[in-house]
Formats: C-alpha cells, structure tokens, sequence
C-alpha cells in the first residue's frame, strides 16, 4: 500500500502569554492556511500558547502551572474545534495539562476532525529550569489509515532531542516523521540544528525542529529528510516552512541505505549474539532490531 504525501507547515511564531484569549491563535490558524492552501498539517513550537517568558523570572513557574488545564477542559476542546474548521492536522505546539498525577508539558496532536488523537508528556523537561513533571510514555500516532494514510508520526518536544534514546525509540515504535516542538531561547540552537539532522540520519526518518521566533526564542526552525539533507530552514524572525514529507521515503532509504550504502536497520542477523547495554540494564536484541508498526488508537 502507498502511503500519501503530506505537505507540513511549520509556523514559527513569537508565543502568547499564558492565559490570554484563542483568538490571536485562531486568527494565525486562518491566515496562515489562506496564505498557503497547500498545507494538511501545520505545527507551531513549544508552549506556544502558554508562556511566561514576558514575567519576571521568579514569577514565571507558578503563572505557568496557573495556566494549566486538563485534557478533557474547553480551552482543548476549542483547539480541535480550530483543526476541524480547517481540516488540517494541527499540532498547537505544547501547553501545560493538568491531572490527578501531575503537571505536565504536552505536546498535542488533532485530525482534520478535530479529534485528540495522541498526547505526549515532555519526558526531559530543560531542567532545574522547566517546572513540570518530566511523562514516562513514548508516543507515536498514525496520520490516518488505508488509502489515506500518511506513515506515523513520533511525538518529541524540545529537550528530547538531546537524548538520542528518544528518537530512536520512536522509530523503533514505527515513526516516519518525528515532530519535535521547540522553545529554545538559549544560545544553543546551533547545536539543535545538528541534532536534527544527527537523529534523522541515525534513525533514517523525517525530523521536523519547529522553534519560537525572536525576539523571545533562537528561530531557525529546520526541516529534515531521512539522509539527513536539510528541506528547509527558517531565519529568525516569524516564518512559515512549507515541506513535503514523503513516508514511502522512508521506506526507500531503509531499503537501499543512506546514501545507497548504510542499512542501518538491517545490521543485525538473527542469530547475532545480543549485545549488553549495562547503562540501562537491558540488551541489543538482533531479533527485536527493527521497526515495527505504531499501536492503533
């Protein structure tokens, strides 16, 4: 079966402040998607609508778990309220939720329904300068099934990208494309945009870094394909990156190798012996070296 392309927005925005109305949001939404029609999916960095970068710095963590809210709130509701009248895949970056266990960074994910199809809890929140509760569940979702189907796309959210365990996880869970929402206001970027390209090389997938725009964040916002080559980069400023991702592509390049050599996911013969991974008590098992398909919802 072909899976459809996808053509993918990435809206790099300067962020709202945390409790403020939807209706910039749903005004950007519109006038990103009448500026550019082509586009079925439209992702927007980290806590986007939920900052605190404009308080003082003792005020920020408390103003941002006032914000929270959980999943099952109104405030949800009307983002996939905004999907469905548009009928695109939207990821409004992360916001805070709220639940019995805790407070969390999580990135959301809504059909051209409107439907909450997947979130995902930041598991390495930026720490000691990130408040929240880091989650323990990888997520991978599918972007459709049958004949309208586009791959599965792996949920990651700023700091994940530095731990390569993350991005390899979700590949081996059967992510095509990984969506890594960014808020990165430290000097740092330009080690982010190596990472991106590195964990799209090393998991032979789509990698897509969407940062918030200055004068709040770093920018730079960068697209990238399963070699690693880079689709597309934005400057500093508010931009929006338009991109084609291709799951049969994918397929492709773990069938032929990187570059027509390197099979990364076809290294291991069954009867390799496994190898031991002493940092995380486990083992490399050559019969489990492959990746699999994404739990259905």
């Amino acid at each position: 079966m072909t899976r459809g392309k996808l053509a993918i927005g990435l809206a790099q925005r300067t962020p709202l402040p945390a409790g403020a109305s939807l209706e910039p949001f749903r005004e950007d939404v519109a006038a990103t998607l009448r500026e550019h029609p082509e586009i079925e999916m439209l992702v927007y960095p980290e806590m986007h609508l939920h900052d605190a970068g404009h308080l003082p710095e003792p005020e920020r963590a408390a103003a941002l778990e006032a914000a929270a809210v959980p999943l099952d709130d109104p405030f949800v509701a009307a983002l996939g309220e905004i999907a469905a009248a548009h009928g695109v895949w939207l990821v409004p970056g992360s916001i805070g939720e709220r639940s019995d266990d805790g407070y969390f960074n999580t990135e959301l994910l809504f059909d051209p329904q409107g439907v909450l199809r997947a979130r995902y809890r930041k598991m390495f929140p930026w720490r000691p300068f990130e408040p929240h509760r880091p989650g323990t569940e990888f997520v991978v979702a599918e972007l459709g099934g049958g004949e309208h189907g586009h791959g599965a796309v792996g949920l990651s959210n700023c700091y994940d990208a530095w731990f390569p365990e993350h991005t390899r996880q979700l590949a081996w869970l059967g992510a095509d494309l990984v969506v890594n929402v960014v808020k990165t206001t430290s000097q740092d970027r330009e080690q982010e945009l190596v990472l991106a390209r590195a964990n799209a090389i090393v998991n032979q997938l789509y990698v897509l870094s969407v940062n918030c725009a200055a004068p709040a964040g770093r920018g730079r916002s960068i697209a990238v394909d399963p070699e690693g080559w880079v689709l597309g980069e934005a400057g500093l400023g508010e931009d929006t990156l338009i991109v084609h991702y291709e799951p049969e592509r994918v397929a492709r390049v773990r069938h032929t190798g990187t570059s027509g050599t390197n099979r990364l996911w076809e290294q291991f013969s069954p009867d390799d012996e496994p190898i031991p991974l002493p940092m995380y008590g486990g083992r490399i098992d050559p019969a489990r070296w492959a990746p699999g398909s994404p739990p259905t919802s």
